[in-house]
């Protein structure tokens, strides 16, 4: 029998989502004029990957030149060879209705006037594309789209808006000694008052984003620690394709801003990968030149890098008039001029830095995951569109595509699951607080630096296995640690980071060849002799809290 009504001793919400990017304020929106919505976000709600996101989000608008099997095609060829095709095609498809919804979210993107006088999207491109294809919000895209959500958000009834409520582990029916797994809620820790509470839901989405700070330069904010693949993973859930992390070519390389995207609609618009003395280098890796997929760009800055033993190269955009710059990427041009670098006048100082995690926890079409109730949205899921290298600007289009297919099944099932009974509270009873914070610094630092010397753009199996070898003592190390002291979100943070590593570091010594961003020196070619196959762990148990 299913009870009409939750216990009252704990708080309770039909949808519990863990982050407040792009993909878990799109859920929440769709479910809110139903359902009881909690959002939680680790620190503010702009801090999230969606608000510092330039580039734009791809979707076929030009009926003339583009198509939708030409944005298939090219999603299918920057994937190489390990997209799934039906979901490429089921996200292409949706992907002009989410930009009308968006626009009906109160998003205003960049428009441009046509002969006759009458308006329409101005389209950028990007690598990998075959057309212009890419709508945009002038250069800050990100943080067009997540304003505008979180004020539609802040305005309904129906969604509460948990700011520093870090989420520490995932509760399901198992883990409290039930026959099944299903899910029942998450202990999250309010980073306000330092309390874990008991967070009952019906369903729990994990809209976490990406793992991008287990190295030592991303483009990501500081929230990227892999926080839901960690979560799933000690839950029982399968990864999938973690050796694919995406590296962006162009991070603008200044001590000041080393974390500053350099969007890729600057090559698209004309910029110029050039070497210190002025050459341009891109010809000798790809006919497409600055246009190539990020895989192949990254790896050729990186090699030349290596090769001249200079610190950057540099992107020049110099050529075009300043009105230009000015009018199509004017968060770079104020960006960079406060730093004294005149875009419009000299080249962009520039390095790969970790940007994108393409692989993730595994999901189907509905965005539901191996455990009933537990759904998974955006960077943080591996649904098959990306394959071994994203293409710019699908992410923002995925999480759009699959929140609205997450609230689709959720209201096919969410009537027909009972209100969880009262949860353990979190027991605090064995450990103290912190004498020695110094641990989790030193800890992070070590982990980001092997990761970032070891498993980067480009690898070796000795490699790997150093890094491995190091994993191993920094997680008997942290592992202690969890168990003595009280958990802060720099702890929560560190310890999810190290189990993201770890699936990393082993997923790219079991991919035997080299593909889409894996690409290692012991295997330098495609393996040509078995068919392309995802790479997929599974966790031996299901981890206890």
């Amino acid at each position: 029998m299913i009870p009409n009504s939750p216990a009252p001793d704990q708080a309770y919400y039909d949808v519990l989502v863990a982050g407040s990017g792009g993909a878990g304020l799109s859920l929440a929106l769709y479910l809110a004029d139903t359902y009881k919505v909690a959002v939680l976000a680790k620190f503010e709600l702009t801090e999230c990957s969606t608000y510092y996101a330039q580039g734009g989000i791809s979707a076929v608008y030009d009926d003339e030149h583009d198509s939708i099997e030409s944005h298939i095609e090219d999603t299918l060829i920057a994937g190489a060879g390990l997209c799934d095709p039906e979901i490429v095609r089921l996200t292409v498809q949706h992907g002009r209705e989410s930009i009308e919804w968006l626009r009906k979210q109160g998003v205003n993107f960049t428009e441009e006037r046509k002969l006759d006088g009458t308006k329409q999207l101005h389209l950028n491109r990007e690598g990998g594309h075959s057309h212009r294809r890419i709508v945009h919000s002038d250069d800050a895209t990100g943080k067009a789209v997540s304003l505008s959500l979180i004020d539609r958000a802040q305005a309904h009834p129906n969604i509460s808006l948990l700011s520093f409520h870090n989420m520490v582990e995932l509760i399901t029916a198992e883990k409290v000694g039930q026959d099944s797994n299903r899910i029942l809620g998450a202990y999250v820790l309010n980073s306000l008052s330092g309390k874990v509470e008991a967070i009952r839901a019906k369903i729990v989405v994990l809209a976490t984003g990406g793992a991008n700070k287990v190295y030592l330069y991303s483009t990501n904010p500081h929230i990227s620690s892999g926080d839901g693949i960690a979560l799933a993973w000690r839950a029982g859930c399968r990864v999938s394709n973690m050796e694919f992390m995406q590296f962006h070519p162009t991070c603008l390389y200044h001590p000041s801003a080393r974390s500053f995207l350099i969007s890729e609609a600057v090559r698209g618009e004309g910029g110029r990968l050039i070497l210190p003395n002025g050459d341009r280098f891109m010809r000798r890796y790809d006919e497409r030149m600055e246009l190539a997929p990020r895989d192949i760009v990254a790896r050729a800055i990186d090699s030349e890098i290596k090769k001249h033993g200079i610190d950057c190269v540099y992107l020049d955009i110099s050529h075009k008039s300043r009105e230009f710059i000015q009018k199509h990427f004017p968060t770079i041009y104020m960006q960079c001029l406060e730093l004294d670098i005149d875009i419009s006048q000299q080249p962009i100082p520039v390095v790969p830095a970790a940007h994108y995690t393409c692989g993730g926890v595994m999901t189907d079409s509905y965005a539901r995951t191996d455990i009933p109730g537990l759904y998974a949205v955006g960077e943080v899921a591996c649904t098959g569109l990306h394959g071994a290298n994203r293409m710019a600007s699908n992410s923002l289009l995925e999480c759009l595509v699959f929140a609205e297919r997450a609230n689709r099944d959720i209201r096919e099932q969410i009537n027909n699951i009972p209100y969880p009974a009262s949860l353990p509270e979190w027991d605090e009873s064995q450990v103290t607080d912190s004498d020695e914070e110094v641990v989790i610094s030193h800890n992070w630092d070590e982990l980001r630096h092997f990761m970032w010397d070891y498993v980067g753009i480009v690898r070796t199996t000795k490699r790997l296995e150093r890094a491995m070898n190091r994993l191993d003592l920094l997680k008997i190390e942290i592992a202690e640690y969890y168990g003595q002291f009280r958990v802060s979100s720099d702890l929560l943070e560190l310890r999810n980071l190290v189990i993201v590593a770890e699936l990393i570091i082993r997923s790219a010594l079991q991919r035997k060849e080299s593909r889409g961003l894996h690409f290692t020196k012991d295997y330098p070619e495609v393996n040509q002799t078995e068919p392309a196959a995802n790479t997929i762990l599974m966790p031996a148990k299901r981890q206890k809290f």
